[in-house]
Parts: structure tokens; sequence; C-alpha cells
């Protein structure tokens, strides 16, 4: 029997390269991916994109409102996103206070149902954001938490949350990608892409993923206004 595994769909680069990751593991591939208030939402068009090219077993996208608290520039239209960079030990104003908390806590609800062990997510610890919810040590805690609070691992099984992207340059995210056949082309990375998910090329986003089709050297695919 093939093994399951819930997969978080963003739309965007690294997820992407998750997923076919997963699939090459083996894997049959649900993915979630979350309509939470962004003002970026293109990347869910490109989320279905990207589910359906790859050919995951599923995709659904769930909704919950994150724009209701605000405190980012990506569900708080009164803050600009910064096109200057990330400052050297500084949390930027992209961070989404508890997103990937939330986001893989749904994941968990789903991987249980299905029962599956694993969740895939496109964490990143090299060239990033500088997130607090994307470094090894928040992973190795949330997947402890999951195996305490869950019927599965309370009746012995181990759940665990896979990062196969945490050591990794975008460079090499995009060469494992374009090796296992992902179109980058479908995908949407940028914080203020339009609704037609061309990206604005300014971004944060923007500047790590075009940095990283560079340095692969491999063509960016990205639509730019």
């Amino acid at each position: 029997m093939q093994k399951k595994a819930v997969i978080l769909l963003s739309g965007g680069l690294d997820s992407a390269t998750v997923l076919a990751l997963a699939q090459n593991q083996g894997y049959e591939c649900y993915c979630l991916s979350f309509d939470y208030g962004q003002r970026h939402n293109a990347e869910l068009a490109a989320a279905r994109r990207v589910a359906l090219g790859l050919g995951a077993k599923e995709h659904r996208i769930a909704t919950i409102d994150l724009a209701a608290f605000g405190g980012s520039a990506l569900t708080d239209a009164a803050i600009d996103v910064p096109v200057d960079g990330v400052k050297e030990g500084e949390i930027p104003v992209t961070y989404v206070p508890a997103r990937n908390t939330i986001m893989l806590s749904f994941a968990l609800g789903w991987t249980e149902v299905l029962g599956a062990n694993d969740i895939f997510i496109g964490v990143n610890a090299v060239d990033y954001s500088g997130y607090p919810d994307c470094r090894p040590e928040f992973i190795s805690a949330f997947e402890m938490m999951a195996n305490l609070a869950t019927k599965v691992g309370v009746e012995g099984a181990t759940l665990s949350i896979r990062t196969p992207l945490i050591k990794l340059t975008k460079a090499e995210i995009i060469k494992t990608g374009v090796a296992l056949g992902v179109h980058y082309a479908l995908t949407v990375s940028c914080y203020k892409a339009d609704l037609q998910g061309r990206a604005c090329g300014a971004c944060d986003a923007c500047r790590l993923r075009r940095a990283g089709f560079e340095a692969a050297g491999v063509a960016d695919p990205t639509p730019y206004v």
C-alpha cells in the first residue's frame, strides 16, 4: 500500500519542489493550501496549477482569517511590503504571526484523518527571510508536540514533519526541482503579485527567487509586471 503524506502547498517555488520530492520518494500526496487573508492570493491559483501539473492525489484549500489580526505586510494593506531587503537580525514585516504553527496544525488534523504519518513543508534556514517559524528548532518542537497531542502518536505511531529543503540554498532547490520536472513558470513567489500572478521584481521574495535562478544557471521563467 502506498504511503500517504500531506504537503503544505503555497503555490511558490519551494513548496512545488517539496511536492515533487515527496512524490519522488513514493508518497501519495495530499496537498493543503490556505486562503488566510493574504494580499497576494494569486498564489492560490498557482497552487492549483502546481498540484494538477504534478499529479497530486488531492488538493484542498482551507480558509482561515489571519487578516483579522493583521500585524503583517502580507495581511494588512496599511503596512507596505518592503523592497529594500532584510536587515540582519531583524524579523521583517512580511512575517505573519503564528502562520506556520497554524498551518501545520491544520495539516496535522488532515494527516490523522488520512491515516498518514508524514507532513512535508518547504521551510528553509539558508536563503530565507528571517522568519522564526522556518527554523529547525521550531520544526523539532512542533514534531514533538504532534506526537504528544494526537491519537496516533499516543497509540505508538510516529508522526514526522519532513523539511527536505531546510539546508539547501535557493539555487540548490531550483536545480533539484528542474531535475524532477518542476515547471517553475506555474509558481508564484512574489509578495505583491497582481491578479494575473505577475511578480513585482522588487520585494524580498522576488529578490531571493531571481538570485536563485541566476546562481543555478537556469533561465528565470517568472512573469514580471
